[in-house]
């Protein structure tokens, strides 16, 4: 499978005024979402922590962790927060999870859970 790419809107849920749609990396490999420090800079998100994080060679890291952070995509809203790392923005499993959504391996694109976990539902 190759790369995934979509387009979000990210704004920062205490200055909604702040927000700008970016193209960021859809990457269900990652836990969290990751920004460059420029896009931190520019929606105005606060420090929170530096969190220790283990990098794809096994080795560990710490990143400034951003937030709140508001990410909007077709409809879908999950509130996080963020890494401060890399030159691109990166939308991780977290945020994914909270708006259901997932990578179709088919059409290389992200995509609505189309069969929703409902645990209580009658069938």
């Amino acid at each position: 499978m190759g790369l995934v790419h979509t387009v979000v809107k990210l704004s920062n849920p205490r200055q909604p005024e702040k927000s700008t749609d970016i193209k960021c990396l859809v990457d269900s490999g990652s836990t969290h979402m990751c920004i460059p420090e420029s896009m931190a800079i520019f929606l105005g998100l606060e420090v929170a922590e530096m969190k220790d994080v283990e990098l794809a060679d096994g080795s560990f890291k710490q990143y400034p962790y951003v937030g709140p952070i508001r990410v909007d995509w077709c409809g879908r809203t999950s509130f996080t927060g963020a890494l401060i790392m890399g030159s691109e923005p990166l939308l991780g499993a977290i945020p994914m999870e909270d708006m259901d959504v997932l990578i179709h391996p088919k059409l290389q694109q992200l995509v609505i859970n189309p069969t929703p976990y409902r645990p209580y539902a009658q069938f």
